[in-house]
């Protein structure tokens, strides 16, 4: 199963303009609020009708504004999580689950069917209650299956964590990992969160202002972005801009700094950055003299604010991270950084 989309809608001053295809698997969009990612999923799913373009799901064209095209929600066979999960609160579980059967009309046949995913959902125990009883993850796993015995073509998920504390949303995580990877059709989840991304995702895609930045395989995006808003959304702090001075060597103005990169330098470098758990104090290799600023102790890490010695004043403090047990007796007063370690960003 896969999805083509190819689409431009104005929202006011919001232009959105995005393509990508996907093939089975889950792909993540990753990006700020405002960034376009729940408007991309309502004009797949018809809920928002694109300006122009076009979007096939599974070979078939669900829309295509040439040739006006537009099937209706119905038609389009999308499963669609919202935020809230949108459970009627007057029905039980097993009735929310009844109404999304779509096949059976014989009533045997669909309460095999709603016993089937009650199972598989772990949900056993739960058929007479309603909404309001259930927990938070509860209602995530009743939600999703109403959707997947209306047996979608394709899989929407969008902010699916948003309404769940953070220590509920971890085993979650997991659990609807387990359940996107047994779909087996092609999966979209949005977020802005660069940990659920990671774990449930296998491709990402960053959107940037209504546009798509960048889009790769989740490992490798996270391991080597290549664009400002890739590092800042995969969680890099320390981002700046910079300029090649030599084949393997930028020059950070604001840093007042050259750094070996050990690796060719594009022409069209704009910026580099450096993950925080990348200085150390051990290292000669790019070693520079700052001055700490501030410490702030966290549960399980320590973050160091620092700035090099000849930084220009009004640039912000860089950000150096180390677990509590990796604390030296004295902080440093010389940081260094490996060339591998310097993130060459392009736009």
């Amino acid at each position: 199963m896969s999805i083509c989309v190819d689409i431009h809608k104005q929202l006011g001053s919001f232009q959105l303009d995005i393509a990508f295809e996907q093939d089975q698997g889950v792909l993540g969009l990753l990006g700020a609020s405002g960034s376009g990612k729940s408007k991309t999923l309502q004009c797949i799913t018809g809920i928002e009708k694109p300006d122009e373009g076009r979007i096939e799901i599974d070979g078939r064209l669900v829309f295509d504004s040439q040739h006006h095209v537009n099937l209706s929600v119905q038609q389009r066979r999308v499963g669609y999580l919202f935020q809230n999960y949108a459970l009627f609160p007057n029905m039980t579980v097993a009735e929310n689950i009844t109404c999304g059967v779509r096949a059976a009309n014989k009533e045997k046949r669909r309460n095999d069917i709603v016993s089937e995913i009650i199972g598989r959902m772990h949900l056993e125990g739960l058929e007479r209650q309603k909404p309001a009883q259930l927990s938070g993850g509860q209602q995530q796993r009743v939600a999703l299956a109403r959707i997947l015995v209306n047996e979608p073509d394709i899989l929407l998920l969008d902010e699916p964590f948003s309404a769940l504390d953070s220590y509920l949303k971890e085993q979650l995580m997991t659990e609807l990992g387990v359940i996107l990877r047994t779909f087996q059709k092609s999966v979209i989840v949005v977020t802005h969160s660069r940990d659920e991304a990671y774990q449930l995702c296998s491709r990402i895609a960053i959107l940037d202002k209504g546009h798509l930045d960048v889009i790769d395989e989740t490992k490798q995006l996270f391991r080597n972005p290549t664009t400002c808003a890739a590092a800042r959304l995969t969680g890099c702090k320390n981002i700046v801009a910079a300029r090649p001075s030599g084949p393997a060597q930028v020059y950070v103005p604001d840093w007042g700094i050259t750094l070996a990169t050990g690796r060719p330098v594009g022409t069209g470098l704009c910026a580099i950055g450096i993950r925080g758990h990348n200085f150390s104090g051990d290292l000669t290799v790019n070693a520079q003299d700052v001055i700490i600023e501030e410490e702030i102790e966290q549960p399980f890490e320590w973050i160091v604010k620092f700035r090099y010695a000849r930084q220009n004043p009004s640039v912000p403090a860089l950000w150096w991270r180390f677990a509590k047990s990796e604390r030296p007796e004295r902080l440093p007063h010389v940081l260094g950084v490996e060339g591998k370690n310097i993130l060459l960003l392009y736009r």
